[in-house]
This record gives structure tokens, sequence and C-alpha cells, in this order.
């Protein structure tokens, strides 16, 4: 039987912090390809990929995993109690950083289909989308796997993503969908001058602080059936102006808003573009606009496949999990447009923080989990 706890500690050795790859995508390769796997390299610009099947291309039933082994930087080192890439384990827990975010769902899945096509082969197809993009820009990671299946004529008929899903305790809690996310960049640009004289300037700050204004006390909407109210939050307002007695010439600022599926980026983009018009009419200033959208929000509706997965997780934890759409973004946002996609890993709450850490014991139940969720797909 494969063990995940070793391999989970082998992933942590690796030190791939995005964009690097750090061997583990390749020590993943070596293990598939050993167990029968088909696996190809995806790479694209300076993001390592990684796509294994098992079984036939275009078999009836396609059982997908995602999942990432790039991990955020550690910070400074001497402020952790071991060695951020040692995978050591104290007291039943095992100390690295992806050791929760989520190097052991990796693990844990990798080990679950391994073992499944060795010791009882299913009548299907396994594929695993592994990127190195997660954490960071994530342009050329799941996005680019998905585009080259597209291209090779390969599909998941259902898809499981390893995040961490649970905020204090193994199995309480499955995605089901995500908000989607999306960051306005604001320039307002008026016109220099004394602060003696504002008649003879044109002051940005003051437009800025009415667009912000307007924008943050705006409600986008009451929630809907299966998730919370919509947010935005102003990050940021900055003039770089450092006298006290000039007027500046521009401003910036920027929003992020937390969209749930009452919304989509098209239309929050249009309103946004409608309020900055509407300010820079009123105030004489220019005001310009440039928008980055991480993904739009997805929902997947209860049924067969969510049930197969809460099923799994209470036969081996005890506990039911509640479908949730709370939290940020992942990658089940671009998986969402291939094939019907839930979450479920461990517990987050030492994801990227110092000293993250994972129970050796939630990582072989995690992998047990997996496996009740593969036999039961395929039986």
């Amino acid at each position: 039987m494969t063990d995940p706890v070793a391999l989970t500690a082998d992933l942590i050795r690796c030190p791939s912090v995005t964009p690097n790859e750090g061997g583990a995508l390749v020590l993943l390769e070596r293990l598939l390809s050993q167990a029968g796997f088909t696996c190809t390299r995806v790479d694209r610009g300076d993001t390592s990929n990684l796509f294994a099947r098992w079984g036939d291309k275009g078999a009836a039933r396609t059982f997908g995993f995602n999942g990432h082994t790039d991990v955020v930087p550690v910070g400074n080192p001497d402020d952790w109690a071991a060695d951020p890439f040692g995978a050591e384990i104290r007291d039943g827990v095992m100390y690295g950083r992806g050791a929760t975010d989520m190097k052991s769902g990796v693990a844990a899945f990798a080990a679950a289909a391994i073992d499944l096509v060795r010791n009882s082969p299913p009548d299907g197809a396994i594929i695993l989308t592994i990127t190195g993009d997660e954490e960071g820009p994530a342009t050329d990671g799941t996005v680019a796997l998905l585009d080259w299946m597209a291209e090779q004529g390969e599909r998941m008929s259902v898809c499981l993503v390893g995040e961490p899903t649970c905020p204090e305790t193994m199995g309480e809690m499955m995605k089901i969908g995500r908000r989607g996310s999306l960051t306005a960049y604001f320039t307002i640009r008026g016109v220099q001058g004394h602060v003696a004289y504002p008649h003879r300037a044109l002051n940005p700050a003051h437009a800025t602080a009415t667009l912000m204004h307007r924008l943050s006390s705006h409600q986008l909407d009451q929630g809907t059936d299966h998730f919370d109210p919509s947010t935005l939050a102003v990050t940021t307002i900055d003039t770089g102006n450092a006298a006290t007695n000039v007027i500046p010439a521009e401003c910036r600022a920027t929003v992020n808003i937390r969209f749930n599926d009452a919304h989509s980026a098209d239309s929050l983009t249009a309103w946004l573009q409608a309020e900055a018009d509407r300010v820079a009419d009123e105030t004489g200033a220019k005001i310009e606009m440039r928008v980055s959208v991480s993904g739009d929000s997805f929902f997947t509706a209860p049924g067969d496949f969510s049930r197969l997965v809460a099923d799994a997780v209470e036969a081996e934890t005890g506990v039911r999990p509640d479908y949730s759409t709370s939290g940020g973004t992942s990658d089940a946002r671009f998986v969402k447009d291939h094939c019907p996609v839930v979450e479920f890993g461990l517990v987050g709450k030492t994801m990227h923080k110092v000293d993250e850490c994972v129970p050796v014991a939630q990582i072989e139940q995690l992998k047990a989990i997996y496996t009740r969720i593969l036999q039961g797909y395929f039986a």
C-alpha cells in the first residue's frame, strides 16, 4: 500500500515555492508512471504542470482529482520551530510548508488512486491534474492543463479538488461552490496646486474619496440561496504626496469584490465603470479603471456526486460535512467549466502560517476518504 504520510514528507522536502517546481512534480511523475499512469508534463511559461491518466482515454466514467504542489514563501525561517522543508514529525504532527496546503492532499489522492488501480482496477479511468501555479497568478497552471486537455480530447466526468476545506474539525465541511473575485484599480487625475488656492487646482483625492465611499457603501445584494452576500473592500488609497501644502495631481485606489452567483465579472465591471464615470462627471477629475478577474463564482448543485463525497467523509470521520460556498478562491473556479466539481480536504487552520503542520492521522484519514470515494464512484 502506498504510504500517504511518507509521500507528504517527500513532497514537503521539495522546495516548490511558486513558481519553482522544486522536484515535487518530478517525484509524482515517477511514482505515478511506475503504477501504470500515462504521465505528461504540460508546462507553460514558467509554470510546471502534470497530467496523469490511468485507463482508456474517453472512458465512459473518468474520475478526476485536482491539486497543487506549489507553496507560499516561508517568511523568516528563524521564526519556525522546525525546518520549513524538513517534514519533521513531533508528537504525531508533521511540520513544513505545504503540510496543510496542500501537499498532504495531493499525497492522499495520489496514494488512493495508485492503490486502487493496483489492487482493484476500476471500470473507467482516473485523471490527476496537478499544477505548480495555484498560489501564484494561476494563469498557466490548471488553466493550462484544461486547455491542453481540450486540445487532446481528454475529459473528466467529475472532479474533486483536494484543498483544505474544514475550519476546525476533520470532516465538517466540503465546498460545492466558491465566490468570484474581482480587483479594480483606479487612477484618478486632477490638477496639482497650492492648498491655499484650491480654486486653481482640481483635487483628485476628493474625487477618490467620493468614489470609494459610493462603492463601499453600496449593498451589492442580500445573498442568494447558496451564498452569503457579496462584499466589496477598499484595499488601498494612495497619492504618494508627502507635502502638506500641495494638492496632488493624481491619486490611486484599489477595491476587491468577492461576489456570489447574483453577479458576473462583466456585470460588476460595468457597474464600477458607471460609478467611476458618474464621479468623473460630477468632479471634473479623469478616472481610469483597470480590472483583474480571478474567476467568476461557481456552484455545483447538490446531487449524486456531492452525496458520494459526503457519504465517504461521514463513513470515515463520523461527521456529515456541511455543503459550503464560503472562503476564498481555488482552482475549482476553472474546473467548473469542464465538469461538475466539489472540494474536500484537511483542516486548514495552519495553512500559509509559520509552523504550518498537519496531524499524521489526518493524512491517513484523508487517503481513506478518497479511497472510499473512488470505490463508490466505480462501484
